[in-house]
């Protein structure tokens, strides 16, 4: 008992060994730490205002989480749950990335429509780039030339070169473009237009979307279809795409680009992640306040986990 009071007050992390949840509750200014395996909330950690991105160090001593309303970095020890330090991050963070060789923080700032470059030991900013208004999603691609960010105003992805740390393109893709990712080959790049209700794969080496996959749920009003977080899994063969207020996940063969299933979760599914063996993704349902437990080979959930208020962005960490 003393064990779980300790827990609940966020003092210490998850057992060792564990598959271990954290998760950013957007309007609880909270973490939620879940324990996979037993399926269960071990921890609330107090973080500050709305948080969102969320992801963890290279050597996974450390949460790196964007606090927009406080318009910084938060970096927290996962031993204890303490907030350590914080980070200049420019105007409103709300996804960032981690550089590839975990030493650079790759921030969009949405009200200043720039993207912000910060250097994680020396704790300041490292450049700053101007990009299209409303940055959001971000990403590095394997090889480390370009980070690229997506415009949801103006529904580009803006191409920065990071050798000349300047804007090499903006390409023009669907409505609303909430989250990027690459594959783990560099070669494509995956996009989650929200509004347009699709995600777009653009081809690396050209810089031009060269197909669009778009989604059909029976029962599901297509105007709900709202794509937002996109995953890959391990081997690589599947992405895992949140369908935001579709209330569903959709599993898509990367080979083929076909959905092979949909798999109703929690309401506004906003984010996921995938387990560390690839059996199994965790999708963060904003308007529900919990964490749905998905088999993937089953294609269906397997557990529900309670949150905090509004689960927005979601990291496993092994």
């Amino acid at each position: 008992m003393r064990w779980i009071a300790w827990c609940a007050l966020g003092m210490i992390a998850a057992p060792a060994g564990a598959e271990t949840l954290y998760v950013s509750n957007e309007r609880g200014n909270s973490i939620s730490v879940i324990d996979a395996d037993a399926g269960r909330t071990i921890a609330t950690w107090p973080v500050g205002g709305r948080p969102r991105g969320i992801t963890l160090s290279r050597d996974g001593r450390f949460i790196y989480l964007c606090a927009s309303a406080d318009h910084a970095v938060q970096v927290i020890d996962r031993a204890t749950g303490k907030v350590v330090a914080e980070l200049p991050s420019g105007q409103d963070p709300e996804q960032f990335f981690l550089s590839r060789d975990g030493a650079t923080l790759f921030i969009a700032n949405e009200d200043d429509a720039a993207l912000t470059a910060v250097d994680v030991a020396a704790r300041k900013v490292a450049f700053q780039v101007d990009v299209g208004g409303e940055p959001e999603g971000v990403a590095q691609s394997p090889d480390g030339k370009w980070v690229v960010v997506t415009s949801e105003e103006d529904n580009v992805v803006n191409w920065i070169d990071l050798a000349s740390r300047t804007m090499a393109e903006a390409m023009p893709v669907d409505l609303r473009p909430r989250h990027v990712e690459f594959t783990a080959d560099g070669r494509e790049l995956w996009v989650a237009a929200e509004v347009g209700g699709t995600v777009q794969i653009a081809d690396v080496a050209t810089r031009k979307v060269i197909d669009t996959l778009r989604f059909a749920i029976p029962g599901v009003a297509s105007y709900r279809i709202l794509p937002c977080g996109i995953r890959f899994t391990p081997d690589g063969r599947t992405a895992i795409v949140a369908l935001g207020r579709a209330d569903h996940v959709a599993l898509v063969d990367v080979a083929t680009r076909k959905v092979r299933a949909y798999v109703p979760v929690g309401r506004r599914v906003w984010h996921v992640a995938v387990g560390t063996d690839g059996r199994r993704a965790y999708a963060a349902n904003g308007l529900s306040d919990n964490v749905s437990v998905i088999d993937l080979a089953a294609a269906k959930v397997v557990a529900t986990v309670a949150a905090g208020e509004s689960p927005w962005g979601i990291v496993v960490a092994p």
